[in-house]
């Protein structure tokens, strides 16, 4: 898709903008030492062509078709509507039921559940490390 020259090019621009990113933190330095998904996956501070060089476009650019990297579905949003969600739980049992029947007979077309903060963490709701955590999250 591009050319070797053209990375070159592109590499040597991501050198600079590190070099000048470096004196700006000095400044304003981040927030956090380190960036992560919430699998843990390291998040670059910036990404570029280089990075999918060796990504063979014909595998990984038709919406619809495994590995989904374009979108799950073929037509993507022009066939459908983006799914509208009210973000909802924090409650019991019989609470929570009867929230989600109500907002799917509003017309919502799925659910965001919360769960609580360890859960959604990946940590036991019974872990020690899991103590207090639930009322810290819910005063924010």
């Amino acid at each position: 898709m591009f050319k070797e020259d053209e990375f070159k090019k592109v590499e040597g621009e991501k050198k600079r903008w590190i070099e000048d990113l470096s004196k700006i933190l000095g400044e304003t330095p981040e927030r956090l030492p380190r960036f992560t998904t919430i699998s843990d996956f390291e998040i670059k501070d910036l990404y570029t062509p280089t990075d999918i060089k060796e990504t063979d476009y014909t595998e990984t650019s038709v919406p619809g078709v495994y590995p989904f990297t374009r979108g799950v579905h073929p037509s993507m949003y022009r066939g459908r509507f983006w799914t509208m969600r009210m973000f909802s739980g924090l409650g019991g049992p019989e609470e929570t039921n009867k929230r989600f029947h109500y907002l799917l007979s509003q017309g919502e077309t799925g659910l965001s559940i919360a769960f609580h903060y360890p859960t959604l963490m990946g940590y036991d709701s019974d872990s020690p490390v899991s103590r207090g955590r639930l009322e810290m999250w819910c005063r924010h």
